[in-house]
């Protein structure tokens, strides 16, 4: 291979220079991990589920008893992750997160059979995730320098994308080669093994101590009910955050398909296909970080991040149309592809902009908009294919969420006017002392009152 050849492929293929950092390498080791062990539990649980009730409304309620506790906690675990040394609040609810898997671990070998505490562990296991997901996202920006924080973020995506499709698998082979009452307990067990991998990650990490409240007397404000109105009044002066977080919304609660799956699979093609529609979005984001080199050096992230959601609406319409499974495929892979990109651009425009006090804060709206968006989006999907058909409902919802997008750029336009920071050899990167990007109309920078941005993204958190 020519020099020049050598020169195109690292121009593509994934960057992996932030691996280079110690710190940030044992955490994306022991989150890919983790994130592997923990799709063992997410098919075990249903199984067990529909084992124990033989009726899929009790499955459905597994649902509400893992978003209920994530609406809730994951806005206060924001605000303790800005008020509380990050490592201790990893930790801390990291060995709650690892306890309620020893509890499906327990209560499977015992074949206890209680659909009720199913549930309950659900919830405690939501509880833990909602307070770890925002100071476990937080953290990134004090593990690696600012310009390589893209990076960094498409390194999680990635990893989360491919766990998300390998896992699944792999259970599904303990199940069909055990049993449901064999293969539950070893689903329990791999998962809380390999957490343990986590947990050592966390502990090997320095203190993470909050900055001080500079509005306050100096030391970090208390974690509360104020505390989240704080963020919120935060984010209501950054229209930047808001729209990121807007199209965001948009996206997957007009665009989202999968409660269309089933059916589409039934009328289209067999039932059977089913499993290729549920994962050729997360293929498509997989193969898309891989090729993810080109997003670290993007100067105009605001314009990208517009195109890469309407590029997610337009494939997710033109699949709506599809009739041969290998379209659908492809071009749900595709969609997957634009939803990496819009994902690792929001996380990274919220993580270099934002103020380290705030970005806890800002990671928990994050978590309930993450986990929120693609559920009221299921929601829409199936309320207008019970009225409207199937097809209509997944052409429709794709069409109108790039639409809408669109609209919603060309009104406020600070989205598409934001820019990464440069420095002198016009790679990105944070100006010294401060946040690392600023917008060409001439927003204060990072730390200025109402001159903060802000972004969503995956970080290889456990849902």
């Amino acid at each position: 291979m020519t020099g020049k050849q050598r020169a195109g492929v690292r121009r593509w293929a994934i960057d992996l220079r932030p691996l280079r950092v110690p710190n940030y390498r044992r955490i994306w080791l022991g989150n890919g991990i983790a994130m592997f062990g923990f799709q063992f539990t997410a098919v075990a649980v249903p199984v067990e589920m529909y084992d124990i009730t033989e009726a899929s409304l009790w499955v459905g309620l597994l649902g509400i008893a893992g978003f209920v506790p994530l609406l809730i906690f994951g806005l206060w675990g924001g605000a303790v992750a800005d008020a509380s040394d990050r490592r201790k609040v990893l930790l801390g609810a990291g060995t709650l997160l690892w306890a309620s898997t020893l509890g499906l671990l327990a209560q499977s070998l015992l074949q206890v059979g209680s659909p009720v505490l199913l549930l309950i562990l659900v919830a405690v296991q939501s509880i833990a995730f909602a307070i770890t997901a925002p100071a476990r996202s937080a953290i990134l920006p004090r593990l690696v320098p600012d310009e390589l924080v893209p990076a960094a973020s498409t390194l999680n995506y990635t990893t989360f994308t491919a766990a998300s499709v390998v896992g699944p698998l792999a259970a599904g082979l303990i199940f069909s080669s055990w049993g449901v009452d064999v293969g539950l307990p070893v689903a329990y067990a791999v998962d809380a093994l390999l957490f343990t991998v986590s947990l050592w990650a966390t502990l090997r990490l320095p203190a993470l101590p909050p900055e001080p409240d500079p509005e306050g007397d100096g030391t970090p404000r208390r974690a509360g009910l104020a505390s989240v109105v704080d963020g919120f009044r935060y984010l209501a002066t950054t229209p930047v955050l808001l729209l990121s977080f807007a199209v965001d919304l948009i996206a997957m609660i007009l665009a989202m398909p999968r409660a269309l799956f089933p059916e589409i699979a039934h009328e289209r093609f067999s039932d059977g296909a089913v499993g290729w529609l549920y994962s050729a979005i997360a293929i498509g984001s997989m193969i898309g970080g891989l090729t993810s080199g080109w997003i670290s050096r993007l100067r105009r992230q605001g314009l990208g991040l517009v195109l890469a959601v309407v590029a997610w609406g337009v494939a997710i319409a033109a699949a709506g149309f599809a009739h041969q499974l290998w379209l659908m495929v492809l071009l749900l892979g595709v969609a997957g592809a634009a939803d990496l990109v819009s994902a690792v651009l929001r996380q990274s425009m919220l993580l270099i902009y934002a103020p380290d006090r705030m970005r806890g804060r800002l990671q928990g709206v994050n978590t309930v908009v993450v986990a929120g968006g693609p559920r009221l989006g299921d929601l829409r999907a199936g309320a207008m294919a019970a009225g409207l058909g199937g097809g209509v409902a997944w052409i429709a919802g794709g069409v109108a969420s790039a639409v809408l997008v669109v609209v919603l750029a060309v009104a406020f336009p600070a989205l598409l006017r934001y820019r990464a920071a440069t420095n002198a050899a016009g790679t990105d990167a944070a100006p010294a002392g401060g946040a690392g990007s600023t917008a060409v109309d001439g927003s204060p920078a990072a730390g200025a009152p109402g001159g903060d941005r802000a972004a969503t993204a995956s970080g290889g958190d456990r849902e």
